[in-house]
């Protein structure tokens, strides 16, 4: 059995490293360094309450948790580009110079090894800086070997995996991701139905390395590695990096719903001009991020269970490649609602964030939260973690919880119950309310 407490140094593998990747790698840097503060991580800054409100007993996150320490964390990535961390993070135009200039030495270490790509997948962009080999098993050997080499190299005792790539265009689950044998065999025989991303996650899964999702692809959300990972023992979770807009709304919906505020129309546009603005620039890419984008509000505001509030609600989501706002993006947002009497009123959000300030921290605790969930074997969906996610991963049988509160109380209570102390339920006792 692994041991529950980290031990050595852990390997974080990145598939693709651009504005997110870089700026994460940074800020850990920065935070190291004592340089930054590590804010927008609830593993860092964040506390959990054990017991009674009257012990006073709330300990802060990392250390309850036994957390990976920062200062452990060796980084690994992969792109189509040759530019190492520190050229890449200039191209980005994230991070100021001089915060750029103080994570130099971080940046430049990460030298990136060459990508598995297929442009049929992501139809904005292309990159000299990749794997070719006679079918697609060959290029997922090739990822195992990379990942060997790495583990040698830096002497890593545990490894996690975070997809911090492009997303890819739009396809369902097919046959040929229905078993691990038939997922293997259309590796072999170059499937058009495999993805890139999919590669990499076999390919992690295979070499004992967790493998966590932050775009919409489909990847890990399909039976064959749902079937992997339940046969390795190791962790998964997707999809989607939860980030601007989406946060926003799954922070408002679950506010409106239980003040049980009707709601007719949900309006939402976006301009950014990263790499990722270029690459939604394609409908067949935006439609994975579209549907991704759309799920939460269903799920949130239940209109079956409210039909007289919710059923006739219309959402538009809406993605705009605008170059010059770059990471920046604006998310803006028209809600239309209504209250007492049907009397409408309306709420308008204009978020201008900024996209990979947003998701770094989000790449730490998931990278933490994974190393946490292998060292605990606990296999198969993190549903736990679905606080993280525009499009949580669940059981077939479930649907998914996007409601951020509800989702925080259950990140809070797997933890609770990872390191054996009595899960909060509000129940029973007056101390145990709030």
């Amino acid at each position: 059995m692994a041991s529950k407490t980290p031990q050595g140094k852990l390997g974080v593998l990145i598939p693709g490293l651009g504005a997110v990747s870089t700026t994460f790698i940074a800020g850990v840097d920065a935070i190291i360094n004592g340089q930054s503060a590590p804010i927008g991580s609830l593993t860092q800054m964040g506390t959990i309450r054990l017991g009674k409100r009257t012990e006073n007993r709330s300990p802060k996150i990392k250390d309850f948790a036994q957390l990976a320490n920062l200062e452990d964390l060796v980084f690994g990535a992969w792109d189509i580009f040759e530019d190492n961390g520190f050229q890449a993070a200039c191209k980005a135009r994230v991070l100021t110079p001089q915060d750029l200039e103080q994570a130099r030495p971080a940046l430049e270490k990460v030298k990136p090894m060459k990508a598995v790509f297929d442009q049929d997948f992501v139809k904005n962009l292309d990159g000299s800086h990749k794997k070719s080999a006679e079918n697609k098993m060959v290029l997922a050997e090739m990822l195992m070997d990379d990942i060997k080499s790495f583990r040698e190299t830096n002497k890593t005792t545990r490894n996690v995996m975070v997809w911090c790539a492009s997303t890819e265009i739009y396809i369902e689950a097919s046959d040929v991701h229905s078993t691990l044998e038939k997922f293997e065999a259309g590796l072999v025989n170059n499937d058009s139905q495999i993805a890139p991303s999919m590669i990499y996650a076999y390919a992690a899964l295979k070499s004992g390395v967790p493998f966590f999702n932050g775009a919409p692809n489909l990847t890990v959300d399909i039976p064959a590695i749902i079937e992997l990972a339940d046969q390795t023992g190791l962790p998964i979770a997707g999809k989607d990096f939860k980030t601007g807009q989406t946060l926003i709304k799954t922070i408002l919906a679950p506010g409106l719903k239980s003040r049980m505020l009707g709601v007719e129309g949900w309006f939402s546009t976006n301009i950014l001009g990263n790499r990722d603005g270029e690459v939604l620039d394609d409908p067949s890419s935006f439609k994975t991020k579209e549907v991704s984008k759309k799920g939460a509000l269903d799920f949130i505001l239940q209109p079956d269970t409210y039909p007289e509030l919710y059923k006739d609600l219309y959402h538009k989501v809406r993605i705009n490649y605008y170059p010059p706002r770059g990471d920046a993006k604006e998310g803006w947002d028209n809600i239309d609602i209504f209250g007492w009497m049907g009397y409408k009123m309306q709420i308008k959000v204009d978020f201008l964030c900024r996209d990979s300030i947003l998701a770094a921290p989000i790449v730490l605790d998931l990278v933490l939260f994974a190393d946490l969930a292998l060292r605990h074997e606990k296999k198969g969906i993190q549903e736990w973690l679905s606080f993280y996610f525009k499009s949580p991963m669940v059981a077939p049988e479930l649907y998914p919880e996007h409601d951020i509160f509800i989702q925080l109380t259950k990140l809070k209570n797997t933890l609770r119950w990872m390191m054996g102390e009595e899960l909060i339920t509000h129940l029973g006792n007056e101390y145990y309310d709030g």
